[in-house]
């Protein structure tokens, strides 16, 4: 079981990681930037791109160990 978990963070954390790097190629003549505005202040100008790039992978991620979270609960529930 934990080995399944290894082996899933691993592929989630490679593939994102190679997503973001593709993303970085690919923003990188980009010329429409908006600011982000957050809780406690804004950001710096970024691409629109690259906002929802890094909301894509952030997701991605969080769902891989959500789902992972949830799995490894059901398997002590059988226990």
């Amino acid at each position: 079981m934990m080995s399944f978990i290894l082996k899933k963070s691993l592929f989630t954390l490679i593939f994102n990681f190679s997503l973001f790097l593709i993303l970085m190629i690919g923003i990188q003549n980009s010329y429409i930037k908006k600011k982000v505005n957050l809780i406690i202040g804004e950001t710096v100008n970024l691409p629109i791109g690259f906002i929802v790039g890094v909301s894509f992978i952030g997701g991605s991620i969080t769902a891989s160990l959500l789902d992972t979270n949830i799995r490894d609960k059901d398997s002590e529930k059988d226990l």
